[in-house]
């Protein structure tokens, strides 16, 4: 059965963060600066499939992407979903355990001439499709050098 999750993590270039278990990518859409999908590399439909290993890494990508974010871009705080709503608009659904990090802020933030803003903070954040903001290549690969830059320091 195909997935699309499976070809983008076999195509992936540019990765923010990468372990043996996981992809991390930076989202196109940005309306919440450092958006994130953290991917598991092999298929699994559900969390409570996860082995030992695949939960100790997630928590050290968890760590590391929070601490590298928090010191480049200063969020508030972070919001962590593992949703796979849309597989299950297939018939029949094929999910793949993939999790959304979205940085939340109650300020503006600047960031290479650009200004971010979360109107939504302290709610629950904002479907796609209500408030999207798709950045350019250049910027997603300053936004990942940034990332990088706080991974390192």
């Amino acid at each position: 059965m195909n997935c699309n999750i499976c070809e983008f993590v076999e195509e992936a270039d540019n990765p923010v963060i990468e372990t043996g278990h996981w992809i991390t990518f930076l989202a196109n859409e940005q309306a919440y600066l450092g958006r994130c999908y953290v991917t598991l590399k092999r298929h699994c439909d559900d969390i409570a499939k996860l082995n030992n290993k695949e939960w100790l890494e997630l928590l050290e990508i968890i760590r590391k992407l929070e601490l590298a974010t928090k010191k480049v871009f200063k969020p508030s705080s972070f919001n962590w979903s593992c949703l796979m709503n849309l597989a299950y608009q297939n018939n029949p659904p094929n999910p793949h355990v993939h999790w959304h990090f979205q940085p939340r802020y109650n300020h503006k933030i600047k960031f290479k001439e650009l200004i971010f803003d979360d109107p939504e903070f302290g709610n629950h954040y904002a479907k796609e499709e209500e408030r999207s903001r798709i950045v350019s290549e250049e910027v997603k690969s300053k936004i990942i050098k940034a990332i990088h830059e706080g991974l390192e320091s």
